[in-house]
């Protein structure tokens, strides 16, 4: 399968791709990778890669699919996925600046919450995408990177402030991102970039670390390119976390329903159509 293709395919069917091994993780993370080189310098969506630490990461997801189908055992519903964090979620060991002079050098020593679920169901991290400084503002510039531009239209805004978000998802850099939403931050993007982002209920996606535990105001969530590959992801980040008190206390739930084999969210061990962009499809 070619490399454009992949990068192209719904999280949902790539996840299940590579849980029956007709597609590598590593293949994947290589094509994805390929893509950001080739996009991202001019749409700037991406701003901290990791391209090593994520192609390791890949080698080890199919050593450890090896090893679980051998065993009979299940792996994460998003299992050599690659993902991308916006640059507010700390990332343990990876840069995150959210968006300001004041932490351009900040180097987290432990992940939020989101990326700490992302992780544990099988994602594996690309990198950060740009946000406007602090994610305040509905485009998406600041300056220790500069503006990002929309994939469709390069004079246009992606919007904001999960812009870096929506502009990787439509390039085809990576098949989910995670963003965040006080007043459209997720939806706003998503909208400019022909992608899906989805502001959940308060406390169904819990935030952890936060310097406003009780605030009803902002709320993390899903992007990617299809309602479907948002339910999927969905289903991995929410759900109760005694670290943050608005979180919900209801069961796990999975939102994908009898849509796909990769909805089994809760089977796996730790469990707590695409739209592309001109410019690349061109």
């Amino acid at each position: 399968m070619s490399g454009a293709k992949i990068c192209f395919l719904e999280a949902t069917e790539l996840a299940r791709l590579i849980r029956a091994r007709e597609v590598s993780a590593e293949e994947t993370m290589a094509a994805c990778l390929d893509q950001v080189e080739r996009t991202n310098p001019r749409i700037n969506a991406i701003v901290t890669l990791v391209p090593e630490w994520a192609m390791r990461d890949a080698r080890a997801a199919d050593g450890r699919l090896a090893e679980a189908l051998a065993r009979g055992e299940d792996v994460g519903p998003l299992h050599g996925l690659p993902v991308a964090h916006k640059d507010l979620a700390p990332t343990r060991g990876i840069r995150t600046t959210f968006g300001s002079l004041i932490y351009e050098d900040f180097v987290p020593e432990e992940d939020a919450l989101i990326v700490e679920r992302l992780r544990r169901a099988g994602a594996i991290t690309v990198g950060k995408t740009n946000t406007p400084e602090f994610g305040a503002g509905s485009q998406t510039y600041n300056e220790v990177f500069g503006e990002t531009l929309n994939p469709y239209e390069t004079t246009r805004t992606c919007g904001g402030s999960s812009g870096g978000a929506a502009a990787a998802l439509a390039c085809g850099m990576v098949p989910l991102a995670d963003g965040s939403d006080m007043g459209g931050s997720l939806r706003n993007p998503a909208s400019f970039c022909n992608v899906v982002g989805f502001r959940p209920s308060l406390g169904r996606v819990p935030t952890w670390p936060t310097q406003a535990a009780w605030s009803s105001l902002s709320t993390e969530g899903p992007m990617a390119r299809t309602v479907r590959d948002v339910a999927l992801m969905l289903g991995v980040i929410s759900g109760p976390d005694p670290r943050s008190p608005l979180a919900s206390s209801g069961p796990e739930e999975d939102f994908l329903g009898p849509w796909s084999e990769t909805s089994r969210v809760r089977g796996w061990p730790g469990a707590a159509t695409s739209a592309g962009c001109r410019l690349t499809r061109g």
